[in-house]
Parts: structure tokens; C-alpha cells; sequence
């Protein structure tokens, strides 16, 4: 088994401005120096709110968008700078399951075609058996085999996930990236899928990076967590841990805004409300970029950046919060 390691990986896009002459007037900081390792047979949760960054990032790890700088080593080796030919052999182990289950599928081909495709592409299993193999893993995410005739627009939203996750898995991947997987889906149906991802993964031995906004689901799938703001990680700790102990104030806010079921439980507990908007990511920051909206900002957060730091639990943050 494989580890992933980022490094301070940053993805720029360029703001172009003017009429006939257009010219470069400054850059969408979308993912702005970003850190963290997903361990072997680990899954790592990362969170935040829409527009932080978190798709961006999984995006450029696997070299679908094309990182500004920083580094991304897979098994030691680096990959961030490669080109479609030598990424291609990478992309067995490293695979994707997307948002929207309906547009990541082809609407054309039935579902048969489009989970032995990943087979044909990299060549595996003689043709003969790649209907069974299409079968066989239609069954282990919990889909009749015999729907392997029937198109994208034939089956439900929790269905079509599956799918895409059945997809993900035909070419025996290590390392799977979770793009908010279930956020277009029912509760009843969520919870389906998120059990089927967590039985795939002690059943294949397989890694996750699993991305949401709702605290909840991470805190069911995830062993770690990295609370993602403005293309910037703020926190990252063992997920009992930030959820017991939150220590950056962007994480305590967002812990703050899950309702408890209790209504008592709810009355009595403190809330951390943000003030403002979310600033723009064409902005440039000297200091912290969440100080306009921290309740315990000082002088010296708007001078100049925090760095995430820690050992087990990491945060960004000047404040004793240690």
C-alpha cells in the first residue's frame, strides 16, 4: 500500500481583464499552499464551506487541473508535474468519484460499457471475462447484474452513484477521491451509500480522500480531518479529537452550526457565529485571511500568515489555543 503526501500545493487561475487587449489583472487563489498525507488503508476527511477549495484540490492531485506550484508524491514519487502520457499509468490507483453521479456518466452507453471502459482503457481482464468482472462488481455495490444493460437516465440518484462507484473500482484502485459523493442525494440514501463506501473500503483495503460540507457524514467515514478556508487548511486532527477539542475558531463555528436532536442539549449549548461575508479568493492576504470574521482576531493576524503547526492536532492559528 501507497501514501500520499502534499506539500504546500497552490492552484492559481489567472483573472484576465479588458477589451480588445486583454491583460492579467490578478489571480483566484483557489488552493493557496495546502499540506497533508493520507496514510495507507486511511480515510481523510476534508471539509469546509462551498468555494474553499476542497474539489480544486483533489482535482490538481490528480493532475486534472494543473497545480501552480507545491509538490504531490504518490509512493515517493512525484507526480504533480507529469504529463497526460506518464500520469496515465497512475491513474489505476488513483481514481475519482464525482458530485453529480448523472453528468459523470455517459448518457449513450449502458452501464455495462461504462464499467468495463476503465477495463478496456488499461487493458485488464482478457474481453471475454470483462462482462463477468462488470457482474461481479455491479453485485459487491449492492446493483442487480442483471441492470447491466440499462442507460444513466433508467436508475435513481443513489443508483447511479453506485455506478460511478463501481466505475471507481474496476481498475482495483488504492487511493479513491470521495467529491462530495452523497451531497445530491436523500438522508435515507446517503446513509446507504456511505456504508457501502466504509464495507468497500475494510472488504479492498482501500484509502479514501472524502470530501464534504456536512460535519456529520465526515465524522462517520473519516479517521482524520482537515478543515479547509479560503484554499487553506486551518485545522487537521484525529476526527474524535476535533470534534471533542476544536481549537481554531473557523473549526468551532462550523462544530457549532450541527444541530444536536436534544432540544434541551441545543438550548444550552454556545454558539460561535461568524460575522461578514466569505472574502474573495482574488484577494491577497498579509496576514490570516479569516481575521475580517474572527472573534478573537488580533493586531498581529492581519500582519503577517499563521502557519499550520502541531504534531497530531495542527492548527493555524497566532492565539493560544494549544
Amino acid at each position: 500500500m501507497s501514501e500520499l503526501v502534499v506539500r504546500d500545493l497552490k492552484v492559481h487561475f489567472p483573472v484576465i481583464r479588458g477589451g480588445l487587449l486583454h491583460r492579467r489583472r490578478g489571480a483566484i487563489r483557489a488552493v493557496d499552499g495546502v499540506s497533508f498525507t493520507v496514510r495507507p488503508r486511511e480515510t481523510f476527511g476534508l471539509v469546509g464551506e462551498s468555494g474553499c477549495g476542497k474539489s480544486t484540490t483533489a482535482r490538481a492531485v490528480l493532475n486534472l487541473v494543473r497545480p501552480t506550484g507545491g509538490e504531490v508524491l504518490w509512493a515517493g514519487r512525484r507526480i504533480d508535474a507529469l504529463d497526460q502520457r506518464r500520469m496515465r499509468s497512475y491513474r489505476r490507483q488513483l481514481q475519482m468519484i464525482f458530485q453529480d453521479p448523472f453528468a459523470s456518466l455517459n448518457p449513450r452507453m449502458n452501464v455495462g460499457r461504462i464499467i468495463a471502459e476503465p477495463m478496456k482503457i488499461f487493458a485488464l481482464h482478457p474481453a471475454r471475462r470483462r462482462k463477468l468482472e462488470v457482474m461481479r462488481l455491479l453485485d459487491m455495490v449492492g446493483l442487480n447484474p442483471r441492470f447491466m444493460n440499462r442507460y444513466p437516465h433508467e436508475f435513481s440518484g443513489g443508483q447511479r452513484q453506485r455506478i460511478g462507484i463501481a466505475r471507481a473500482l474496476a481498475v482495483q484502485p488504492e487511493l479513491i477521491f470521495c467529491d462530495e459523493p452523497v451531497s445530491a442525494l436523500d438522508v435515507s440514501i446517503q446513509a446507504q451509500v456511505i456504508n457501502l463506501l466504509m464495507e468497500l473500503k475494510g472488504q479492498l483495503g482501500l484509502s479514501y480522500v472524502f470530501i464534504a460540507h456536512d460535519l456529520s457524514v465526515v465524522r462517520h467515514i473519516s479517521d482524520r480531518i482537515g478543515v479547509m478556508y479560503l484554499g487553506r487548511l486551518v485545522e487537521v486532527a484525529e476526527t474524535e479529537t476535533l470534534y471533542r477539542n476544536p481549537k481554531h475558531p473557523y473549526t468551532q463555528a462550523l462544530l457549532s452550526a450541527v444541530p444536536i436532536p436534544d432540544p434541551q442539549e441545543e438550548r444550552k449549548r454556545r454558539r460561535t457565529v461568524l460575522r461578514g461575508e466569505v472574502p474573495s479568493p482574488e484577494r491577497e492576504y498579509t496576514g490570516c485571511p479569516f481575521a475580517d470574521r474572527c472573534p478573537i482576531a488580533e493586531a498581529v493576524c492581519r500582519e503577517k500568515p499563521p502557519r499550520l503547526e502541531g504534531d497530531a492536532h495542527q492548527v493555524s492559528c497566532f492565539r493560544n489555543v494549544f
